[in-house]
């Protein structure tokens, strides 16, 4: 409970993967509010929500949170509703405790208003409630500014706010998470792949987040995996590859993740299973041995060796030699199985090698992720040419500087808070970057901001603290086999 170095993570919003403060406003405003205890994460859960956006109470708080402006409050008969809340009200029970202490209501009309929230904008009694609230805090000398803003929060609630209780509940689990990553970094991502889908984040985000942060990710292998993922020992911890970090990765390298069979594209469980009843019975001693023993499906033993699962069978030497071997194979004239009575293989060729779009293109198709290179790898050379710079040197560039980053979407947002803005999340091979795109810009390169998987973004840098956007002038989509980029 309580540990340091988890808060000081979360301060960092180093937080991909963690319940409730993974998404793009919270890892925004992680770095803004800086939870220090428990109490703090309870907030951060509940601010960024519908009634304190819109009842805008999330910038007095944080502005009083900070001492940069004094904490007052309405009416001394608020002090003890607002306390723990530096004089703003972020939670349920605090607008219906103020209705009942500042406004004069019953605690049976402070429940009315709880249950009416929802149908505030239709309901003719409940605009008398309204009438009401504004009435009784008048009558003792609240402000008339302080009195709109609950009344704008409350019909905030009325879309979506949380009560203390909810978000201490939701808090628990998001620092549990926390503590997880932060500690046991290899089986926090282990079981995250194992209860896919979730969350903000496809597979191949997690598993970047997982190697930046010091844990060796394993291949898909038919000698190895299991159908999931699985923990195996380390050998040596790899070099991080992204983001500056919030703590040692050498804590990391107890542990390795192998990636399991399930991570292959089309592999149905019982093709699965067939493959690991036999190894089980006896390892697989060549390629041949496995296809004549595991009686697969026709399809499987060609997903796996594009997967690269073959690579470790003594007789294979790479995912395009396997291939090879497995597409000349020729098949039993009847049933979907290959048998030990089947021909041998082609005989060896010369095969060339991967190229780096290759290589990343065929793991993208076949596993959804690569563990060895990123989409943007390839096209980094012609990308630095154009001046596009990479997501983690814009902590260097100040703000109002003009910058153009590049990446693969990786989250694609449009709240109904925001007014009809846009929020996008870049990945490149060093971090993320976050674009705010305004309704304008958005029909005019709706196309590209709806359709493509990979962007290129200018705009100008807005940087507060280490909370970092680019408000977007301009987008162009990216394609691995665009040849001016090679």
């Amino acid at each position: 409970a309580e540990d340091p170095a988890t808060y000081a993570m979360l301060q960092a919003a180093d937080t991909v993967g963690t319940f409730q403060v993974e998404s793009r406003a919270q890892m925004t405003m992680l770095p803004r509010l800086k939870p220090r205890c428990f109490y703090d994460l309870v907030i951060e859960v509940a601010i960024m929500r519908p009634g304190p956006i819109q009842g805008r109470m999330v910038h007095p708080y944080l502005r009083r949170r900070h001492g940069l402006e004094p904490i007052t409050y309405p009416h001394p008969s608020a002090v003890p509703v607002l306390e723990r809340t530096c004089g703003v009200p972020l939670f349920q029970e605090q607008v219906m405790k103020l209705a009942v202490v500042a406004a004069g209501f019953t605690p049976g009309q402070a429940d009315q208003l709880r249950r009416a929230m929802g149908t505030w904008r239709s309901q003719g009694r409940l605009r008398a409630l309204r009438q009401k609230l504004l009435e009784g805090m008048r009558a003792r000398g609240i402000a008339e500014e302080f009195a709109q803003r609950v009344v704008e929060q409350i019909e905030g609630f009325g879309d979506y706010g949380f009560p203390e209780s909810h978000a201490a509940s939701f808090a628990i689990l998001a620092y549990v998470a926390a503590w997880l990553k932060r500690h046991h970094t290899a089986a926090f991502l282990c079981s995250l792949l194992n209860s896919q889908p979730m969350g903000f984040y496809d597979a191949h985000t997690l598993v970047r987040d997982a190697q930046a942060h010091g844990v060796e990710v394993r291949p898909v292998s038919v000698v190895h995996s299991e159908w999931g993922a699985t923990l195996e020992p380390a050998s040596l911890a790899p070099i991080p590859r992204a983001h500056d970090l919030s703590f040692d990765v050498s804590t990391q390298a107890r542990w390795a993740l192998r990636l399991g069979l399930d991570r292959v594209r089309g592999l149905r469980r019982e093709a699965g299973d067939a493959l690991l009843e036999a190894r089980t019975r006896r390892p697989f001693a060549s390629l041949h041995d496995l296809l004549a023993r595991a009686a697969l499906p026709r399809d499987v033993p060609t997903r796996l060796a594009a997967a690269g699962a073959l690579n470790d069978l003594p007789d294979v030497s790479g995912r395009r030699f396997a291939l090879w071997q497995v597409l000349g194979t020729q098949r039993p004239k009847s049933g979907a199985s290959l048998i030990d009575d089947a021909p041998l293989f082609e005989p060896p060729v010369d095969l060339p090698r991967e190229t780096c779009v290759e290589h990343v293109t065929a793991d993208y198709d076949a596993l959804g992720l690569s563990i060895d290179l990123h989409p943007l790898d390839p096209l980094r050379p012609a990308l630095d040419r154009m001046g596009v710079v990479p997501a983690k040197a814009l902590l260097r560039l100040p703000h109002g500087r003009r910058a153009s980053v590049a990446g693969l979407v990786i989250v694609r947002q449009g709240p109904a808070t925001a007014k009809g803005m846009k929020f996008i999340t870049l990945e490149d091979e060093t971090g993320t970057a976050n674009l705010v795109i305004t309704p304008l810009i958005y029909e005019r390169f709706r196309p590209e901001i709806r359709g493509a998987a990979m962007l290129r973004a200018e705009g100008v840098v807005a940087k507060e603290g280490r909370v970092i956007h680019l408000m977007t002038m301009k987008v162009t989509a990216l394609y691995l086999d665009d040849k001016e980029l090679r």
